[in-house]
């Protein structure tokens, strides 16, 4: 068994001119810094079908320092159609053990580690070992499980999953800063609120050359998977505009409606012709309450979505495991403006539209502050007992947000009072591990 430690890289350690020479068109592209960053990063990825395939490819292409994949399920048959990592010859084997040899091939350099445990048996503190949590094609109580768990760990999270022409990514990363380095305009950009979620919190310059540079920091407030996922709305500049509310997706109600059934149904998909009603019954109240026309659910779009549930395409997994590993690469060297924070997939039109869906009220980590009771189950090892309720009620005193990385915390100019938090960084209590976790350990592997 793989001894699990936090620190498996030195977030010291420098990139060697090797890795400036692999690396070298990215790092022209993103700078060192951002490098450094990633390098240095620790990224768990739960499910490994095509989605989850996506994503590890691209991540490890990108040379982050440790992926662990976590998945308990064997390969079958079905795995084989949109799937790349693994052969027939691998069918019964731990879906996860399968996809190492070819994950590893993509790039030696990065430490690839397997845990063939199920999620749903994971202690929250699991998740502090990890800089960076994603979890794919799981249904919704063990996405607000795991949000849940990375919350109280102050780890940034996406969700994201595939049905077919359909899908989605979610992000949830809390409170998370970002530096946008530009040309300086005439006008000089100041500190201020640009939307609900976002603000510019402070602006420096430098020169090069004849250019003077202007650096923007701003900050993103985030908020929670059970939220965004059904009790949140669109913001008034959709609500006000029949344009806009018309161009919205009819897939962002079913998606809704999808995972209300499977709340309601232990997890499973529709599959009989009284699931097929209540479907559709639920599939146009989520549509009316986000106040969009019902004439975009036409009986056609249902009968599509209903026919892709459960489904894998190659090209659409290729889309978005694409779009959501080039965010995470964004939010780790904090460079460029990640997802706010529900992007849905229309394989009919071929767009991936971006729906920032947030309730009335505190963001960020100022959700956190709320009034449930102490969370039964925390720290004994798993997730019995820890209950699938809303993580932004926990009633605690969170961290602030350092995953080691040069994240930013206490930035001047947010408006949230965060003086109740606490200093204290939650990364050193590691649960144990249910799991068989192995490593590939080859000579490349140390950094």
């Amino acid at each position: 068994m793989f001894s699990r430690r936090r620190a498996t890289l030195n977030p010291r350690s420098r990139v060697c001119a090797d890795e400036i020479a692999l690396y070298d068109r990215q790092i022209r592209l993103w700078g060192m810094q951002a490098q450094q960053k990633i390098r240095n990063a620790n990224v768990l990825l739960i499910t490994m079908k095509g989605l989850g395939n996506e994503i590890a490819k691209n991540l490890v292409l990108a040379g982050i320092g440790s992926l662990t994949v976590l998945d308990h399920d064997n390969v079958t048959e079905a795995d084989l159609g949109a799937q790349f990592l693994i052969s027939q010859e691998q069918i019964g084997m731990n879906r996860a053990q399968a996809s190492l040899t070819e994950i590893q091939k993509l790039n030696p350099r990065v430490h690839v580690i397997v845990d063939t445990g199920d999620v749903r048996l994971k202690g929250p503190s699991y998740f502090a070992l990890f800089d960076m949590v994603i979890a794919t094609d799981l249904d919704p109580d063990a996405l607000n499980i795991i949000n849940t768990a990375t919350r109280f760990n102050m780890r940034p999270f996406y969700a994201a999953g595939v049905h077919g022409l359909y899908g989605f990514i979610f992000a949830d990363l809390i409170e998370h800063t970002f530096v946008i380095e530009r040309e300086k305009p005439n006008v000089t950009t100041q500190p201020k609120a640009e939307t609900k979620t976002r603000m510019i919190f402070d602006v420096q310059t430098r020169k090069e050359g004849d250019k003077t540079v202007e650096m923007v920091s701003k900050k993103e407030l985030y908020s929670t998977w059970l939220l965004a996922s059904d009790g949140a709305f669109l913001p008034e500049d959709y609500t006000k505009s029949k344009r806009r509310l018309r161009a919205v997706s009819p897939a962002l109600s079913c998606l809704r409606a999808l995972w209300d059934f499977q709340t309601q149904h232990g997890g499973r998909n529709p599959a009989d012709k009284n699931d097929l009603v209540t479907f559709t019954r639920i599939a146009t109240q989520k549509h009316k309450d986000l106040s969009l026309p019902a004439e975009t659910l036409t009986a056609e779009f249902l009968r599509s979505f209903l026919q892709n549930i459960g489904c894998e395409i190659a090209p659409v997994t290729a889309i978005l495991g694409g779009q959501l590993a080039q965010d995470v690469i964004n939010v780790l060297g904090q460079t460029q403006q990640p997802i706010q924070n529900m992007v849905i997939f229309d394989g009919n039109n071929m767009e991936a539209s971006l729906y920032p869906l947030h309730p009335p009220g505190p963001l960020g980590a100022a959700q956190l502050m709320s009034s449930l009771p102490g969370l039964p189950g925390m720290g004994n090892g798993d997730m019995n007992g820890f209950g699938m309720t809303d993580p932004s009620m926990m009633n605690m005193a969170m961290p602030p947000m350092d995953m080691g990385m040069g994240a930013m915390s206490g930035a001047t100019g947010h408006a949230v009072n965060l003086g109740a938090m606490g200093t204290a960084a939650a990364t050193g209590n590691a649960a144990s591990n249910t799991g068989n976790t192995t490593g590939n350990t080859g000579p490349n592997n140390t950094q």
